[in-house]
């Protein structure tokens, strides 16, 4: 692939998530003016479109940890919701091509890329090491929590905002008592 087809993929895939992202209906735009000639068949646009959003939710895990290091399932979760809120139009092809194949070789391929995707989240949250069915399990677990809206907590509690008593309150409440 040479320079400028690169750039022109990639100018072609911003338009797809463009449109996918106001269209919010899960159907691949194979319509849309240059989809046709630069990506070969519907599962060469939604491999692009899985390794955008695996970027993303890579980069917001990432963050999350980094900000909320002591819940990690916690992390995690706010981690997947806010990937799926960035990239609404992404998430709702994936699921729906996941649900509903357009053909055997997309339905393995998609299968796969959930179970990495499960094994992921789990590996992150801490709740597996290896790449096991119940690890899988536990990042399913993880993914419904995200989509259902689970209460996330905003992080760990600021210990410095907690009121220290001066030298002189300590006096008073030993003379006190």
């Amino acid at each position: 692939m040479t320079w400028n087809a690169f750039h022109h993929r990639g100018e072609i895939l911003q338009t797809v998530i463009d449109t996918a992202d106001l269209r919010l209906d899960g159907v691949l735009p194979m319509d849309l003016p240059g989809v046709p000639e630069t990506f070969h068949d519907e599962l060469d646009l939604i491999a692009a479109l899985s390794l955008k959003w695996h970027a993303r939710l890579s980069g917001n895990i990432e963050r999350e940890l980094m900000a909320q290091p002591l819940d990690l399932e916690a992390a995690i979760t706010h981690a997947w919701s806010k990937s799926s809120q960035e990239a609404p139009g992404i998430r709702l092809i994936i699921d729906r091509y996941t649900e509903s194949p357009s053909d055997p070789e997309m339905a393995a391929a998609l299968g796969r890329a959930q179970e990495k995707e499960w094994l992921k989240l789990a590996s992150a949250a801490g709740l597996a090491s290896d790449e096991s069915a119940s690890a899988a399990r536990a990042g399913e677990r993880v993914s419904r929590n995200a989509r259902i809206g689970a209460p996330v907590p905003t992080g760990s509690p600021n210990v410095d905002a907690v009121a220290t008593p001066s030298l002189v309150d300590r006096i008073r409440a030993v003379l006190a008592a």
